[in-house]
């Protein structure tokens, strides 16, 4: 079997510019048209057409991309002679473990406005669920779609992605993207064979329903100077040939609208910017369509963060902070569902579930345990040289006798695992006021070791609504 790396000499040649000139100054017609761009359709066929250089885009092999198992075939193929061939590597790949990228076309883009879907044909050679898309660049990335749910046999079939609006498209650069793991293969690597990529007029991609939020009225209390991401951004189609066909959209799809531009508004790129107190909805529509789903910000007003941390970095291991570089977190809400746990938040970029003026704040509901995982895709904690852990806490509800949150640390998760409890009671806490705390490493008896810490676990009975900021481990000096 014949595998070739598909890459492109560049292109050098005179450019003749003639320029006709009848006086000193240049009048513009009225009835000038604005320029336009190619609306060549095909992608691939059984070459490249008008892509890069390269051809081929990987993702950025720092986060995992493998740059190696992509290339042509020329023993197997849909029509004519060549397909494309990915080789899937196998988790412990030292390569990467998935593999993706991108198809750029190599000009100034195409108009795709006179088309309404993307398609193409893939095999595997086992079945598989792998993700597809187009309107990615690595430029702009303006208006991509993606599907990350295409499943995959081990026949021939073709896979339409319908465009959300076409009219959008006028200088698109992202002709393809693809993306594939082994999460649905028990880690067994695999091949897709890829062929016939072009974008089509079907005339059959009909009933558009546009969601945000994932369809859902959703309520999100902040503060002034907050921001909150409209998430959950879709379109479906229906299409004859595969019925129902929902894909991702980019926020530039979309038209976004505030009911009350002085609590909050909403750009193009669907960040809501809280700048008033009360409440605001936002919706929005797609090409003239109504999205289901939408999002209310009740403002609650001015916000005091907590005290920004000073002390040195070199002497700080920090876990969720906007003063020091975090180390990389599994997650900030394990969701240990099956164990009983309520505990909602933890979710948003970087944990954070609100930001106020570029300060992230983690926002615990429905407390009663919550785990932060720092042992599964990184090197564990090593605190051996640490002496305190820091914590700011602002309790939103009423205080009572009694009340307290209890936090746990675990070492070395599922081996010799250690634990210890510290107590902070409703005595040094507040009501909507920021406390810091700052624990001593040594009265968390019963933790035989911190050269390998896995989890931080925040656990209450009695208190079930926290903002969370400013977790590090430090060496007092």
């Amino acid at each position: 079997m014949k595998l070739s790396k598909i890459k492109y000499s560049r292109l050098m040649g005179l450019l003749l510019l003639v320029v006709v000139t009848t006086s000193c100054e240049r009048e513009v017609s009225e009835d000038a048209v604005p320029a336009t761009f190619p609306s060549n359709a095909e992608v691939f066929t059984d070459n490249p057409v008008g892509l890069t250089d390269e051809f081929f885009i990987s993702f950025d092999p720092a986060v995992g991309a493998n740059t190696n198992g992509f290339g042509t075939d020329q023993n197997e193929a849909y029509l004519g002679n060549t397909s494309i061939r990915v080789d899937v590597p196998a988790p412990n790949d030292s390569d990467g473990n998935f593999i993706g990228g991108i198809f750029r076309d190599r000009g100034e883009g195409r108009d795709l406005t006179g088309y309404d879907a993307l398609t193409f044909w893939a095999k595997g050679s086992t079945t598989a669920v792998f993700e597809a898309g187009f309107g990615t660049d690595f430029i702009e990335d303006k208006y991509p779609v993606s599907n990350s749910n295409l499943q995959l046999s081990t026949d021939w079939k073709k896979y339409v992605l319908p465009i959300p609006d076409p009219s959008k498209l006028v200088q698109e650069r992202g002709m393809f993207l693809f993306s594939a793991g082994t999460q649905s293969t028990n880690g067994m690597g695999y091949t897709i064979w890829i062929d016939e990529i072009k974008f089509e007029s079907l005339g059959t991609v009909a009933q558009p329903r546009p969601r945000i939020q994932n369809g859902e009225e959703v309520v999100v209390q902040n503060f002034i100077g907050g921001t909150v991401n409209i998430t959950g951004l879709t379109q479906t189609f229906n299409t004859v040939a595969q019925g129902d066909v929902t894909v991702n959209a980019a926020p530039a799809y979309f038209e976004f609208e505030s009911s009350d531009v002085e609590v909050a508004t909403v750009d193009e790129n669907g960040l809501v910017n809280i700048i008033g107190a009360g409440i605001s909805q936002i919706t929005a529509t797609l090409g003239g369509t109504e999205a289901q789903g939408s999002i209310t910000i009740e403002s609650l007003g001015d916000f005091t963060p907590a005290p920004t941390p000073t002390r040195d970095p070199e002497n700080v291991i920090s876990i969720f902070s906007d003063a020091y570089p975090n180390v990389t977190v599994d997650y900030y809400n394990g969701f240990f569902n099956a164990d009983g746990q309520t505990t909602q938040g933890g979710t948003g970029p970087g944990g954070a579930d609100l930001s106020v003026d570029g300060n992230g704040i983690i926002n615990y509901t429905n407390l009663n345990f919550v785990g932060i995982g720092t042992f599964m895709n990184v090197p564990t904690i090593d605190a051996s040289s640490m002496t305190h852990i820091h914590v700011d806490l602002n309790v939103n509800e009423t205080l009572n006798a009694g009340d307290n949150i209890q936090l746990q640390l675990l070492n070395d998760v599922g081996g010799n695992e250690t634990s210890a409890t510290v107590t902070i009671t409703s005595a040094n806490l507040a009501q909507n006021e920021w406390r810091g705390f700052d624990i001593p490493l040594s009265d968390f008896n019963g933790l035989s070791s911190r050269s390998q810490i896995g989890l931080i676990f925040f656990i209450s009975n009695s208190i079930s609504n926290i903002y969370v900021d400013n977790i590090y481990y430090y060496n007092e000096q």
